[in-house]
């Protein structure tokens, strides 16, 4: 279904399958979607004192109108009350949204922001390296508001993974009402480069064999700025941690515009894996959904590799990515569905900003196994048979390909346990997100699959499914992922649940497919066999 996008304020969204337009924050959309604001109050769960400030429009080919809205209260974040507003022709079709009242707390605290901050401090520990005053905000994260004390800390983790702890603090006891982490890893634990002429190099990669790059000339040295892509540019990290390295990183630059020896003896041969990772994965959301860069800006974004000593991770932070060397059993990591999958994180971040916590976290996680699957799916290279395992390309020895960090078919068995493959009926509160991801993987699989094993494991049907429906059919991968990917941009919420999932899903399938169709079945069917219901 093809639409326009208007891209407004500072925070820019996207997903589209269809043509993508920037625009302004008046566009037309805005102001019927506040006029129905105002003639709906009751349903969007207004307060006289609120308001909203848009944050992203999408209209369909048929006119139907999707603007999504941020709310304050007297000022203050409400966090967890963010919405979509679903219009036609001026009529309200549907709205979507987690708050279920108009009551907002009163906004005398008990305790003072300092008392805020010493109560986060206490759960994050000692290795801080920056702090933000504590400010108000109204927390209404699937609870009744209360006013609440937002307080970050940035630091970095024993294995040196970089942390953005951000803490709701209840501002009538100091309780911890809610905590997510902002920087996104590929495991548990904007643009601009130096520019020039168009030129087209040669990676020597580790991992993908020799590949062409998209590069930038200058005088007589070529640097690592893909201006075909809004400028994204890969940086030596010169292995130094991630608070440095965005200051200390150098631009890769070379003389003959050939870069690495598909060795870890030269430092460009991963950067070339990371640029033409970065470069699929613009392609794959282009091409795939009309979406125009990370942030649907035509901006590119940075890549540093070379991040931390030994450290094996990767993250997405704010708008760069950062690749750990590995090492011990590990390379860098710096393969294609790990790049799709960090820079995912980024897509969701500029469109349904899926909250890092609870369901909402696992939702964000497997959104970025999912789209980095679909990366790996659409680069089809032939070091690297597309499949639906998360990294299995940064084990220094996997003869099989049966090692990696996740499976989407069947989560426990890659873990030993740890992640779901089926919902529980209490929800995922306090799972860590790379494990509460299981179920939606899971769907994802059985959604474009079916319960069918896949090649290399013997699973029956009946460990693939929760429910013992072992008759689930797929309905193919392109199907499955615009589904998911209309749900993101236009149905779920910073805090949509799983439950939540599944209606927004639901509705994406209806709107591409129709309510009737075999896809819209497909998808409660799918859903079910990992008890979402």
């Amino acid at each position: 279904m093809s639409r326009t996008r208007t891209l407004t304020f500072a925070i820019t969204l996207a997903l589209v399958s269809g043509t993508a337009a920037a625009g302004k924050a008046d566009h037309p959309a805005v102001g019927r979607a506040l006029g129905l604001i105002d003639g709906h109050a009751a349903a969007f769960n207004r307060n006289a004192s609120d308001a909203f400030a848009v944050k992203d429009v999408v209209v369909d080919a048929n006119g139907t109108e999707h603007v999504r809205f941020e709310r304050t209260y007297r000022g203050m974040p409400v966090i967890g009350g963010d919405f979509v507003v679903h219009s036609r022709n001026g009529v309200l079709k549907s709205t979507s949204q987690t708050l279920k009242t108009a009551v907002r707390p009163g906004l005398a605290a008990r305790i003072s922001g300092d008392d805020a901050t010493i109560a986060a401090g206490a759960d994050f520990g000692t290795g801080f390296d920056g702090m933000r005053a504590a400010s108000k905000v109204i927390y209404a994260r699937n609870t009744t508001p209360r006013l609440a004390y937002e307080v970050v800390f940035t630091g970095t983790k024993k294995d040196q993974t970089p942390t953005e702890m951000h803490y709701f603090i209840d501002a009538a006891n100091g309780r911890i009402l809610d905590k997510w982490d902002m920087v996104h890893t590929a495991k548990p634990g904007g643009g601009g480069g130096g520019g020039g002429t168009p030129a087209v190099g040669t990676g020597r990669s580790l991992i993908y064999g020799n590949v062409t790059l998209n590069t930038a000339g200058s005088g007589n040295s070529f640097n690592m700025t893909d201006t075909t892509r809004g400028g994204g540019a890969t940086y030596d990290g010169n292995n130094v941690g991630y608070q440095t390295a965005a200051r200390r990183a150098v631009l890769f630059t070379d003389s003959d515009n050939t870069w690495g020896n598909n060795a870890l003896s030269d430092r460009a041969t991963v950067a070339a894996d990371a640029h033409f990772g970065v470069a699929t994965t613009w392609d794959y959301y282009k091409t795939t959904f009309g979406r125009n860069g990370i942030f649907n800006d035509g901006k590119g974004v940075k890549s540093y590799v070379h991040v931390g000593n030994g450290w094996v991770n990767a993250a997405w932070y704010a708008n760069a990515m950062y690749y750990g060397d590995g090492g011990g059993s590990y390379v860098p990591l710096v393969a294609i569905d790990v790049a799709g999958h960090e820079m995912s994180h980024g897509v969701t971040q500029a469109t349904s900003g899926l909250a890092y916590s609870g369901d909402s976290g696992g939702l964000n996680e497997a959104t970025s196994d999912i789209f980095g699957t679909m990366v790996e799916f659409f680069a089809n290279n032939a070091f690297d048979t597309p499949d639906y395992e998360i990294g299995e390309k940064i084990y220094a020895s996997n003869p099989n390909n049966t090692k990696a960090l996740r499976y989407m078919f069947k989560p426990s068995a890659a873990d030993n346990g740890a992640s779901y493959d089926c919902y529980p009926a209490g929800g995922l509160g306090g799972v860590d997100p790379h494990y509460s991801s299981g179920p939606a993987n899971h769907f994802f699989y059985l959604l474009a699959e079916g319960a069918v094993s896949p090649s290399g494991f013997n699973f029956t049907p009946g460990q693939l499914v929760c429910n013992g429906d072992t008759g689930v059919t797929g309905i193919g991968r392109d199907k499955a992922q615009r589904i998911w990917y209309r749900a993101l941009d236009l149905y779920f919420t910073s805090s949509t649940n799983y439950p939540q999932a599944r209606a927004a899903t639901l509705s994406a399938a209806a709107d591409l497919y129709g309510s009737g169709s075999a896809e819209y079945a497909a998808v409660a069917r799918a859903w079910s066999a990992v008890s979402v219901n």
